[in-house]
């Protein structure tokens, strides 16, 4: 492969203003964070740790593999909503290593509202749940909730994707021979009960864990019965009454123990394999995404210079360069993975939508995971290329990234915008993972537009509302709306984005890949 030659001059003074402006952006993104993730002044926080116990992330620290990544997922989901009360949505989900093996864990955080679940818990339950299905990983429950936020019960309890969901998860994860771990670090009421029940193996923690379906309250309303959690539902009660627990462990720090010596005995799944080169740093430093980043959607990107500051020695082999150039296609590595590049340089073209699927094809019998980076206005309109049949041939791009079967891992860096955002596998299309830049947009279509759109559909009328309107469609379309209502898996540094590709294409090399299937594409 040969490396891309970068344009980009650093010591330019305007693009140094450009990363110098970008870093404005990344200040606001790390403040953020920081808010979510160091809350060691809240009091729900320091009540937790006065009754000795551990907070969600330090029990997931202490459980994976020391000096080991964690991949943290939709860390701002909730943000902004419920009026800041529910952040991260009261569980941390991400992706980490036990004894050497790839694992979903998934963590109650019971500073937040006890651990209860509002229907943006549920989404990030289930998200953990599917990445885990999809990619055959063992799965770890530090459950310590709850139940259900009563006050939002009718967003959370009957529908398809409810709370319930989650148990039907658990089945269909243990049909397809999925581990399945608890350890019950506290409360864990009602419904939430069948999460130790449904896993292989649960662990509840001495004078800390209980685990009921009615808790007392409830028992005394409905029976008049007296008892106290302990009696009811304790550690000793499961461990050594009920067979609900299989391991009593005397305190967290014993549980987690216990839980990595399950582990130790946990076959290896087996892995899709690569032919793996050795790790090549960019050519180019990273950090110099943010004088390229879109601040400007409106002002081209050159995809090159995105690509050089991502993949592995800034090498890359176009595919089709000289035909539909408004869509680029390639081959290169990320972390010593091979990966098929498919990356926008503009509107999608009959051309260039029909080079996707073709380079999609080739990927898929080559066994190579693609990464899509998104920055996309959507396909090209008019009567000329509504004539040549761009529905036709969108529909065959469309086509080969739904029926996919390589590992998709998609990047927002710029905008994501209509029917592009499907096209360039956004989340309706299963990518497994999707990852969003702090300053990129997501909506059908912009604010201006969407105004157009409607005013020449109902001529003036939307004149005095006109900037309410734009203001709307500007706030829901940004990174922190998306990454809030979990349409992303989390709002991610550029700076970063090489290491997290990286990280995501190893979690999906944890089975082996399905051979290509096909429906029928129209000629």
């Amino acid at each position: 492969m040969n490396q891309i030659k970068s344009k980009i001059d650093a010591s330019d003074t305007q693009f140094k203003d450009s990363v110098e402006s970008y870093s404005q952006v990344i200040s606001t993104y790390r403040s953020r964070m920081k808010s979510i993730i160091n809350r060691d002044e809240d009091s729900a926080v320091v009540r937790h740790r006065l009754r000795g116990k551990l907070d969600a992330r330090s029990r997931i620290e202490l459980l994976i593999d020391e000096k080991t990544p964690f991949l943290e997922l939709s860390t701002l989901a909730a943000y902004g909503q419920y009026e800041n009360q529910f952040p991260s949505a009261g569980i941390i989900t991400g992706i980490g290593k036990i004894h050497g093996k790839s694992c979903m864990i998934i963590a109650n955080d019971a500073t937040v509202k006890g651990g209860t679940y509002v229907k943006e818990t549920v989404k990030k339950h289930l998200r953990g749940q599917e990445i885990a299905l999809k990619n055959h990983l063992p799965c770890v429950y530090l459950v310590d909730s709850g139940g259900i936020f009563l006050p939002e019960q009718s967003q959370i309890f009957p529908d398809r994707d409810g709370f319930g969901r989650i148990f039907y998860n658990q089945a269909q994860m243990s049909a397809e021979g999925i581990p399945q771990v608890s350890i019950v670090m506290g409360s864990c009421t009602a419904g939430g009960a069948y999460v130790p029940a449904m896993s292989d193996e649960t662990i509840i923690v001495k004078n800390q864990g209980t685990i009921f379906i009615g808790g007392p309250p409830l028992v005394k309303a409905a029976t008049g019965e007296e008892v106290t959690a302990e009696e009811l539902g304790g550690a000793f009660v499961h461990a050594g009454i009920s067979g609900v627990a299989d391991h009593l462990a005397e305190n967290e720090i014993d549980a987690i123990r216990i839980c990595r010596n399950i582990f130790e005995l946990i076959p290896q799944n087996e892995l899709q394999h690569f032919e793996m080169v050795s790790v090549e740093e960019p050519a180019y430093d990273p950090i110099e995404l943010y004088g390229l980043a879109p601040a400007d959607l409106r002002k081209p990107v050159d995809i090159y210079e995105i690509i050089a500051r991502i993949v592995d020695g800034s090498k890359f082999e176009p595919f089709k360069r000289n035909y539909g150039a408004t869509i680029v296609t390639g081959y290169s590595r990320v972390l010593g993975f091979p990966v098929g590049i498919i990356a926008n340089n503009g509107f999608l073209t009959s051309e260039a939508s029909l080079k996707g699927a073709h380079f999609i094809e080739i990927c898929n019998f080559r066994k190579i995971p693609i990464l899509f980076l998104q920055n996309i206005s959507g396909f090209i309109v008019g009567k000329k290329y509504e004539h040549e049949g761009i529905a036709r041939n969108g529909a065959k791009l469309i086509h080969a990234v739904a029926t996919a079967v390589v590992p998709k891992i998609t990047v927002i860096f710029g905008g994501s915008f209509g029917a592009g955002n499907y096209a360039m596998a956004g989340r309706a299309y299963n990518p497994d993972f999707l990852f969003v830049w702090p300053s990129s947009k997501i909506g059908v279509m912009g604010g201006q537009q969407a105004l157009h759109v409607l005013n020449s559909i109902k001529g003036n009328e939307l004149e005095d509302s006109d900037s309410n309107l734009i203001n709307q469609f500007e706030e829901e379309s940004t990174a922190y709306y998306s990454t809030s209502r979990l349409w992303d898996d989390g709002i991610i540094n550029p700076a970063d984005t090489r290491n997290i590709v990286g990280l995501a294409i190893s979690i999906t090399s944890n089975r082996k890949f399905a051979e290509p299937k096909n429906g029928i594409i129209r000629m």
